[in-house]
C-alpha cells in the first residue's frame, strides 16, 4: 500500500505466466550471420546440420546466456532477434486508468476483465438496495467488494455514492429500469423480495444473470477501478515498455506495474533489455 497526493493506494500483483526462452532468437540470429558453429550452446551448434527434434527443442529453450544476443542487443543495437522471445504475465488488482496507458503499447497481447460481463454484483446491490436498503446498503455492499485500487474508506465511499447517484439519475430517465438491470428470469424475485435489499440482492445473485449488462452501465465506474488482464509481449516491445514505464515521468501507477513485472521477469531476459540491470 502507498500514500501519494494525499491517497492511499494498493499496487498490483504479478506473475510470469511463461516465458519462451533466448535460445530461438539466438536461433534467429545465428541464421541471419550463418554462424552456427560459433555459438557456445551445442544444440545451436547442432542445428546447422539436422533438424530439431522435440528434445533439441526443449534444450534450446532452456538455454540461459548467449553472447551473440548481448553483443546484438548491446553493441550493434540489433534488436529486431529479440522478438523472437515472449513472455506472457498475469497481471491483478492495477487499474483502468493503467488499462489505458497500457493501450498505447501495440506491440502486445492484451485480455482484459470485461466490464460487459462482470458488473452484475454492482447492479444487483443496486436493485436490491431500492427495496429498503437505500444509498447506504449500495455503498456497504459495493465496499465489500474490494473493487478500486484506492484503499481509504472514506475516499471509496464517495466513489460508490457517486456510482450510487449516476444509477438513481439513470433509472429516473429510463421507462423501464429493470429490462436493463435484470435477466427475465429473476423479475418474479423482485416482487417476491418488495422490502428485503439483502435477500433480494442473495436471490439476484445465484440467479442468472443479466447478458452484457454492463453495455448499459460502463458510465458509472472511473479509472480507478481495479482490473484484472494477461498480457504478452516479445523482448523487443518489453524493453520499450520497461524503458518508458520504469522512469519518474511516467504514470506513478504503471510505473509501479513496469516494476512488479520486471520483478518476476528472469535474469536472462532482463540482461538482455536493461543497461547493467545485473548491477542495480
Amino acid at each position: 500500500m502507498e500514500n501519494l497526493y494525499g491517497i492511499e493506494y494498493s499496487k498490483p500483483e504479478v506473475v510470469l505466466l511463461q516465458d519462451t526462452g533466448i535460445g530461438v532468437a539466438e536461433s534467429a540470429a545465428r541464421t541471419c550471420y550463418d554462424s552456427f558453429t560459433n555459438s557456445e550452446n551445442s544444440v545451436i551448434k547442432e542445428i546447422e546440420h539436422i533438424m530439431p527434434t522435440p528434445q533439441m527443442c526443449d534444450t534450446l529453450n532452456a538455454i540461459e546466456d548467449s553472447a551473440l544476443l548481448d553483443d546484438l542487443a548491446w553493441t550493434y543495437f540489433h534488436h529486431s532477434i529479440l522478438e523472437h522471445a515472449n513472455l506472457s504475465y498475469l497481471i491483478r488488482g492495477t487499474s483502468r486508468g493503467v488499462l489505458q496507458e497500457h493501450a498505447r503499447h501495440r506491440l502486445q497481447a492484451i485480455s482484459v476483465r470485461s466490464t460487459r460481463y462482470t458488473m452484475s454484483g454492482i447492479i444487483n446491490a443496486f436493485v436490491a438496495s431500492l427495496h429498503g436498503g437505500g444509498k447506504e446498503f449500495f455503498i456497504e455492499k459495493v465496499l465489500s467488494f474490494d473493487m478500486f485500487v484506492t484503499t481509504n474508506k472514506e475516499y471509496n465511499r464517495l466513489e460508490i455514492g457517486a456510482m450510487y447517484d449516476k444509477l438513481a439519475y439513470q433509472k429516473s430517465q429510463v421507462e423501464d429500469f429493470y429490462a436493463i438491470s435484470v435477466a427475465k428470469s429473476s423479475l418474479a424475485l423482485l416482487k417476491q423480495f418488495s422490502n428485503d435489499s439483502q435477500g433480494l440482492y442473495d436471490a439476484l445473485q445465484e440467479g442468472k444473470k443479466k447478458r452484457n449488462v454492463g453495455d448499459a452501465f460502463k458510465h458509472i465506474i472511473t479509472d480507478n477501478v481495479k482490473v484484472d488482464m494477461v498480457v504478452t509481449f516479445n523482448l523487443r516491445s518489453l524493453k520499450n515498455y520497461f524503458a518508458l514505464r520504469d522512469s519518474g515521468a511516467a504514470y506513478f501507477q504503471i510505473r509501479w506495474l513496469a516494476q512488479e513485472m520486471m520483478r518476476v521477469t528472469p535474469k536472462k531476459y532482463l540482461d538482455l533489455i536493461i543497461k547493467n540491470k545485473q548491477e542495480k
